[in-house]
């Protein structure tokens, strides 16, 4: 089966770089100049990924990503100028699941976007062979995480969460009372073995609070160890 990647930049340069490597890796590839063409081809076309660049004219990667979400749950990589934690946080905000900075080694991005991809694989796979059974429903108080259809609900209320966030979620709430250090998340969501010391895995928690805690600056259901990691009560 073919892999479909959108290519969001308004550099035409990056965009060949980035083209190049991903169609060594045997994936197809479709190019974007804005966020508003990004959006054309996704309503036209099948994706299963998209690289997002932020600084763009007519509709930058922000306005992008938060219309994407409207649309669509497969995996976003924003790259940006910027390196700041500010500007991690703001991208991974909007929804998106990873956050590269320019100048990146393509390299590097082909791993992410072979991480994304790989995720969403087990994810579909999973839900595929999912049979309906207890197994695959977590519920702990008003939270019911519903495994088979990747669905979060509080007090019946459906919380939007991302493949990544859903996939966080899963993992503490499956190991109730188990501390998990960013490390140990990150390896096991993302599924890579090489852990990259940033603040990812803390944004997409906090991310997760805002949808599914009724005061996220005092969170009852994702509870922070100081110094260690974090756990679902």
């Amino acid at each position: 089966m073919t892999i479909n990647v959108l290519v969001a930049d308004d550099d035409p340069e990056i965009r060949d770089v980035i083209r190049i490597y991903l169609q060594n890796e045997g994936y197809r590839v479709r190019e974007a100049e804005d966020g508003v063409q990004a959006l054309e081809l996704l309503r036209r076309e099948p994706v299963d990924l998209i690289i997002l660049d932020v600084m763009m004219p007519n509709m930058d990667g922000i306005r992008a990503c938060f219309k994407i979400r409207e649309m669509t749950k497969i995996p976003i990589i924003m790259l940006s100028a910027k390196s700041e934690d500010i500007d991690k946080i703001t991208g991974l905000t909007t929804g998106a699941d990873d956050y590269v900075a320019k100048p990146f080694n393509p390299l590097e991005l082909v791993a992410r976007a072979k991480a994304q991809l790989r995720r969403m694989t087990f994810a579909g796979t999973a839900e595929q062979q999912a049979k309906p059974s207890d197994d695959n429903v977590l519920e702990i108080d008003d939270l019911v995480i519903n495994k088979s259809k990747h669905l979060v609900t509080v007090r019946g209320r459906e919380a939007s969460l991302t493949p990544i966030e859903f996939a966080i979620l899963e993992l503490l709430a499956a190991h109730r009372g188990q501390v998990f250090n960013v490390e140990q998340i990150y390896k096991n969501v993302w599924k890579e073995d090489k852990f990259l010391s940033d603040n990812t895995v803390m944004v997409h928690v906090r991310n997760i609070r805002e949808k599914i805690e009724d005061n996220p600056r005092e969170p009852r259901l994702i509870k922070t160890v100081w110094g260690v990691g974090y756990k679902v009560e």
